[in-house]
């Protein structure tokens, strides 16, 4: 099936959003699996509004994902304006330097619990007379490249807090005029995180991750999962 939907036109402006490739978990619970049985990746989507083009989570290896784009939308690299990460976590962005001419956001937050975790580590290391690890240093050149989004992306996309699986992880909301989309990330896992209202298991504060799930579920027509296809919320939800 193709699962990619039609534009949604607003009053003002026309709003679209692609799904470039459906995320899946490493081990998920709800199929019995105790162990990792693949490679988890993030669902990466594409939104376009007016002239505005933001890939949000590039998490495929940049040579799958500059096919898998043209496969979906016909589009090159080079026609990506941002990329937005949800969270900082690295599966859901092996797929960024393939956008390197991109402005790269994210929530502020997440940005500023980040580079202080990451310091503290260099910090610990220091304390310790310990040489600083090269990986660390590798994920605080890159978190630099980073700007906290706005609150407003773009008329029609608006930055919307979701902490609880990490400290600052953010979700979109695409507010056409008829009904609001929410680029969940790990706020809302699957389909089946969804339907029994499980939030992430390993999140950094799962009292949060369950008051921004149950946010997310009031308010949102549509939800893009962190790791699914997209999810049809019922009518008449609480």
């Amino acid at each position: 099936n193709d699962h990619r939907p039609a534009p949604l036109v607003g009053d003002t402006m026309a709003l679209r959003f692609d799904i470039i490739s459906i995320g899946t978990l490493s081990r998920n619970r709800f199929w019995n699996e105790e162990q990792p049985a693949r490679s988890a990746h993030a669902t990466t989507t594409l939104i376009r509004d007016g002239g505005h083009t933001i890939l949000v989570d590039p998490s495929l290896p940049g040579e799958i994902l500059v096919h898998r784009l043209a496969e979906r939308t016909g589009l090159r690299p080079e026609a990506v304006d941002a990329v937005f990460l949800t969270t900082f976590r690295p599966v859901h962005r092996r797929g960024l330097e393939l956008f390197s001419h991109a402005d790269y956001l994210m929530g502020g937050a997440e940005i500023e619990a980040m580079t202080a975790e990451l310091n503290a580590q260099l910090d610990g290391a220091e304390r310790a007379n310990q040489p600083p690890d090269p990986l660390v240093e590798e994920e605080l050149a890159i978190l630099g490249g980073f700007s906290a989004a706005p609150d407003k992306l773009t008329p029609g996309v608006h930055l919307f807090p979701t902490p609880g699986p990490t400290p600052g992880s953010a979700s979109l909301l695409l507010v056409p005029a008829t009904q609001t989309i929410a680029v969940a990330g790990d706020a809302v896992l699957t389909r089946d995180h969804f339907d029994s209202v499980r939030v992430f298991d390993h999140a950094s504060n799962l009292e949060q991750a369950r008051e921004s799930f149950a946010e997310l579920v009031e308010i949102a027509d549509q939800i893009v999962p962190g790791h699914d296809n997209l999810i049809v919320c019922p009518t008449g939800r609480s």
